[in-house]
């Protein structure tokens, strides 16, 4: 099958600048996210590292236009996401970021296919022959054979390489996967994060892999520590209502 390159240039693919917003309390402290800086170019593969709770998450959401920050600027793809309304922020998510989670968030009653099918219109693309596609796209993760096994009747492993077939349905230049391995077994999850990097490396998409294997995480080719990212503050600073 042809490979789509992701073509559209930007002077960063994902630019955060002081970025701070209240997450909530916690025995009396101001529980807040801040994030002074970041930025990540076009075809990076950056993996986010850090202890349960430090903010990895958060900064996937961030990027998403799933949370909203209090304060600073959030631009993805060349766009500022704090210009946009909340049905632009999903149609920028749907035709932007390719989504996958630890959980797979397929949808139960459909099959390998149908899931994929319905990635494609969710994100925007036009395309009159969505099945096909979502054919050619399973059998370059690996699935040519399992195109109508339902989620219950599929491994973990097939699972998750039905989600990331899902989340480059749409050909979003950004891949933002939230702990993808965390479900599976070391070997199957070191086929599931290998498969990611070459589909992102051979399209030209910007990967961004939450992850608490050290071992994955060092064959990144560039790696941020979120340690810090979530700080406790005196209550004297709780005037700033929480975030949704």
């Amino acid at each position: 099958m042809r490979v789509v390159r992701i073509r559209d240039v930007f002077e960063s693919m994902i630019r955060i600048r002081n970025v701070s917003f209240q997450l909530g309390a916690v025995r009396g402290s101001a529980v807040r996210f801040q994030l002074p800086s970041f930025d990540v170019e076009q075809g990076e593969a950056v993996a986010l590292t850090g202890p349960s709770g430090c903010g990895k998450t958060t900064l996937i959401n961030l990027i998403a236009g799933l949370r909203c920050p209090g304060q600073g600027e959030v631009h993805v793809s060349g766009v500022d996401l704090a210009a946009l309304s909340p049905s632009q922020l999903d149609r920028h998510r749907g035709a932007h970021c390719g989504m996958v989670f630890q959980t797979f968030h397929l949808l139960a009653p459909f099959t390998a296919v149908e899931n994929v099918a319905i990635g494609l219109r969710l994100g925007m693309r036009k395309n009159t022959s969505t099945r096909d596609h979502a054919r050619e796209l399973l059998q370059r993760v690996g699935l040519g054979k399992r195109l109508h096994a339902r989620p219950a009747q599929l491994s973990v492993g097939e699972r998750q390489r039905v989600a990331i077939a899902r989340a480059i349905a749409g050909d979003a230049p950004i891949l933002l996967a939230d702990e993808p391995t965390g479900s599976l077994d070391p070997v199957t999850g070191l086929e599931v994060f290998n498969l990611l990097r070459k589909i992102a490396r051979e399209d030209g998409r910007t990967l961004l892999v939450v992850t608490h294997d050290q071992t994955l995480a060092s064959d990144m080719p560039r790696r941020f520590d979120c340690s810090g990212l979530v700080q406790h503050h005196a209550e004297a600073e709780r005037k700033e209502p929480a975030t949704s």
